[in-house]
Parts: C-alpha cells; structure tokens; sequence
C-alpha cells in the first residue's frame, strides 16, 4: 500500500481544515506531511488521525510537521518544573522527539490543548511542540 494511500484519511483532512502550504512527498519509505494550519485544533485533529491509523506511532513511516499560524495562540503558561529544562515534543507523547525546551520559570505561549496531559505551546524560541501539561501553570 502507497503510503499517500495509508494516510489519505489525514491528508483529506489537512485539505478540509484548511491548512496552508500543504506540501506531500515521499522519500525512502517515509511520508513527509508539511503546512501551516490555523488553529492548535487543527494541529491536535490530525495527530489524532495519526494515532488511529497507526497506534503509539510505532511504524515511522510519516513526518508529520505542521505548525499553527502565528497569531492563534491561547495565552500564556509558566513553566513549573522543579529544576530542569522542560522537553518540547513533535507529537504528544514521551515516544515522540524533543524539538525544543523551554527553562524552568520560563512563560511559554499556549497554542491549544490537545488533551488534559499535553498541550501544544511555543517557546520564547519559536520552538513549538507539545508539552507535558502537568509542568504548565496558566497565567
């Protein structure tokens, strides 16, 4: 099975929800998914799809990397880890690579909340991922 095939029920819905700059190929057995999407909603909708089609993202054959427009944002949070740097995840999950960090004390920008353990935020970098909700305080 194409791996476009495999996906198709997330690329249709990246095209519905409007993400922008949708880009699609597929190099060594791996899909890459790029694009702006509007909302965190957006975002979360399709890690969502992600999961159902392949469960625990065990297969790694998809690159999934959409980030939220600039300006869709949901307010502030405090990073309230105890000492150390928090990690900033491509998906919501432990399994999923670090792509950034955000210090302790630090205030992130949060975009959404993909569930109650982990919510998409962007750091003072520019870095955005998902965040382990339990290290976040609202502001």
């Amino acid at each position: 099975m194409a791996l476009q095939d495999k996906y198709k029920e997330l690329l249709d819905a990246a095209a519905a929800a409007g993400v922008s700059n949708l880009q699609v190929r597929e190099q060594d057995n791996v899909l890459y998914v790029d694009g702006d999407a509007p909302t965190g909603a957006v975002k979360d909708q399709l890690w969502d799809i992600y999961n159902k089609i392949d469960p625990d993202y065990s297969t790694g054959d998809l690159m999934l990397n959409v980030n939220v427009v600039v300006g869709a944002g949901g307010g502030t949070a405090l990073v309230t880890t105890e000492k150390t740097n928090l990690n900033i995840r491509k998906g919501p999950g432990t399994d999923q690579p670090i792509v950034g960090k955000a210090a302790h004390g630090a205030t992130v920008t949060v975009i959404s909340k993909a569930n109650d353990q982990w919510w998409l935020i962007k750091n003072e970098k520019g870095e955005e991922g998902y965040a382990y909700a339990q290290y976040l305080s609202l502001q």
